[in-house]
């Protein structure tokens, strides 16, 4: 697994404080920011997402229902990595809330008795430092 997927993934379940994830974030090239944007969308599908997921979501990012990227999830528009940069981070503490709120509900319903999926045992492993 990516190391990008590794993060995110492990942001998503709460093993990595979502303030250190936004550093990280934050301390990417805007390109690498899109694409942990993207991955972020993949790894949501993945989970199942669903439009009722958003508003938990969006409570769960802290960014208000009215800025643009809440604004195109509730839309259930996932085109953010084609928003100005400025609106990035939105979009990353959305997209991350987001894959918390899906990944959590399929590990309780599917992989409860167990499961392969190498990102449902991080928790498991050695953590590195961002």
């Amino acid at each position: 697994m990516h190391d990008r997927n590794i993060i995110l993934n492990e942001l998503a379940q709460g093993l990595r404080p979502m303030d250190e994830g936004v550093r990280w974030f934050e301390g990417l090239a805007e390109e690498d920011r899109r694409l942990a944007l993207r991955s972020l969308v993949h790894h949501s599908y993945q989970a199942r997402a669903v439009p009722e997921d958003v508003a938990e979501s969006i409570a769960r990012s802290g960014i208000r229902p009215t800025h643009t990227p809440a604004v195109m999830l509730s839309r259930w528009r996932f085109g953010m990595d084609g928003l100005p940069a400025y609106e990035l981070t939105k979009s990353f503490r959305l997209l991350v809330a987001l894959l918390a709120v899906a990944d959590t509900r399929r590990r309780e319903r599917q992989c409860a008795d167990g499961c392969t999926h190498a990102w449902h045992h991080l928790a498991e492993r050695d953590r590195n430092p961002l």
